[in-house]
């Protein structure tokens, strides 16, 4: 039985964070979706919420990668404006 005690508990792996991931979508697309959810997985999973932490992880990664498609999304629709706008005004002249 005191075997037992001294086995470690299955923690698993440790869950990415997306935290880098996600400030570089907030830096480039200023959209900080994923942050909040980042933030959160490594104070989960040192509290022992390896369940929440992973749920957390999941999560991060789905808001950093919506902010990712919306800011690329707007960048092609902000560029397709534009250059229609140049190329409407170069055959105007």
């Amino acid at each position: 039985m005191g075997d037992q005690l001294n086995q470690p508990i299955n923690q698993g792996l440790k869950p990415k964070n997306y935290l880098v991931e996600s400030i570089l979508v907030t830096i480039f697309c200023c959209l900080p979706l994923g942050i909040v959810f980042a933030s959160q997985v490594n104070s989960k999973y040192d509290a022992g919420d390896y369940a929440g932490a992973a749920s957390t992880s999941k999560q991060a990664k789905q808001f950093m990668l919506w902010g990712l498609i919306a800011g690329v999304v707007v960048l092609v629709a902000y560029f397709a404006f534009f250059g229609v706008a140049l190329i409407a005004g170069l055959s105007a002249q």
